[in-house]
């Protein structure tokens, strides 16, 4: 080699050198470790954006989800977060308000068709935004509502509270099925709030009031929310669905092995139990207690840390993952709701005509996220427990007002979450 060759080598090494090393490293943090399928999907986004681009390098830890909530706090408080944030929707303000995340940097448009669930939205700022959804149907069989002679419910027309009582006695009633009704009380935490706090709202309560944000007196504790209380209470104690020590295989097993008439699931479950050998499953909309059927909305969101020295990194790569065609991939590899309908439409379950359709329209129409205020998480745990001790015949009045003063104190406590 000679020395004018050798030295355009040399230049040539040195430059490519450079640039390599002028990658800016880009941290995430994700909630799903021990899911091979997320896993896979999760990191085939990062790997196609960092190879789309040469100032980034998105490099991924993940954790296991019943621990992740408190790593993101230990390194918050250590001053060690991640530029990119995967977070819990309802979990969202919280993190805003403490100051983990600063607002999502991104184009406003390119989300403006997602369902209202998937945008992380705090005091007017948008912090986050989410590649799927979540929704609840109540399971049952065609052949169920046939033999029982009960309305198939849809959208436009749910069941009203007495057509819904009136088929979970006509369930009980026929002596086919050891209960009526699978609430999942066997799944403790955030499915208490996910799931049952819709019921509430449908009743005219809720967890609090979202006027203000600064109190539950009135709307946890007032005549609509002990009515849903007594409600709540009658499924218990009146045999129509088992109670808090539900074991966990029976959630997952009773209604494919036909011993729960109707089962109150998450889209999540469906390709399980279609696959499980129920061929004429059919999903029914929330019944209308009153003031309109609910179900619960948002799930797990990506945001930027108010730390991360490189912001706009990081919101590349969240615009980047926002994309349809990861949007379907991880509907048809996790079973969840696509954000958008034209991901939607290409998906395998979600398109039109799809066996999960009905759980889009579902969101659309149904969905209320849970509040939105930093005092959620505590808010959370306070509802699963008074909702776990009246299903355990505990006065309904009382343990609701005791809820009421719990929720209150703690906002007190924090000077109103700024509200």
């Amino acid at each position: 080699m000679t020395r004018k060759t050798f030295g355009a080598v040399l230049a040539a090494t040195t430059i490519l050198a450079g640039a390599v090393s002028a990658q800016t490293e880009v941290s995430l943090w994700y909630h799903g470790a021990g899911n091979d399928v997320e896993a896979a999907l999760i990191n085939q986004i990062i790997d196609d954006f960092n190879a789309s681009q040469s100032d980034y390098t998105v490099v991924i830890e993940s954790f296991p989800q019943e621990s992740y909530n408190d790593s993101v706090e230990a390194a918050a408080l250590a001053g060690n977060l991640p530029c990119i944030l995967d977070v819990d929707g309802p979990v969202m303000p919280r993190w805003a308000w403490a100051g983990y995340l600063q607002p999502l940097p991104i184009d406003a448009a390119s989300i403006e068709t997602f369902l209202p669930g998937t945008k992380g939205i705090w005091n007017g700022t948008l912090y986050s935004v989410g590649l799927w959804d979540a929704a609840v149907a109540l399971y049952a069989r065609q052949s169920t509502l046939d033999e029982l002679g009960l309305r198939t419910p849809t959208l436009d027309s749910p069941w009203s509270q007495a057509e819904f009582m009136a088929a979970l006695d006509a369930a009980k009633a026929s002596g086919n099925f050891d209960y009526a009704l699978d609430l999942g009380m066997a799944w403790k935490g955030e499915w208490f709030p996910y799931a049952f706090s819709p019921f509430l709202q449908s009743f005219g309560g809720d967890m609090i009031d979202r006027s203000t944000y600064t109190s539950a007196e009135g709307v946890l504790n007032g005549d609509a929310a002990i009515a849903f209380g007594e409600w709540w209470q009658s499924l218990f104690a009146e045999g129509y669905a088992p109670g808090n020590s539900q074991d966990g295989a029976d959630r997952d097993s009773g209604f494919i092995d036909g011993r729960y008439a109707f089962q109150w699931n998450g889209n999540w479950a469906a390709v399980a139990t279609m696959n499980g050998g129920v061929d004429d499953l059919v999903f029914l909309p929330a019944p209308d207690f009153g003031n309109g059927p609910v179900i619960g909305g948002a799930s797990w969101q990506f945001g930027v840390s108010a730390t991360c020295d490189a912001p706009e990194g990081a919101a590349a790569w969240i615009a980047h993952a926002i994309q349809d065609k990861y949007l379907a991939a991880f509907s048809d590899g996790i079973g969840l709701i696509p954000s958008t309908p034209s991901a939607a439409a290409l998906t395998e379950n979600y398109a039109e005509g799809g066996k999960l359709e009905v759980f889009f329209g579902l969101s659309e129409a149904q969905a209320l996220v849970r509040p939105v205020t930093p005092g959620y998480p505590v808010i959370a745990k306070v509802f699963e427990k008074a909702l776990a001790d009246i299903a355990d015949g505990a006065d309904v009045a009382d343990t609701l007002d005791a809820a009421v003063d719990e929720i209150d104190a703690d906002i007190e406590a924090n000077n109103g979450y700024g509200n």
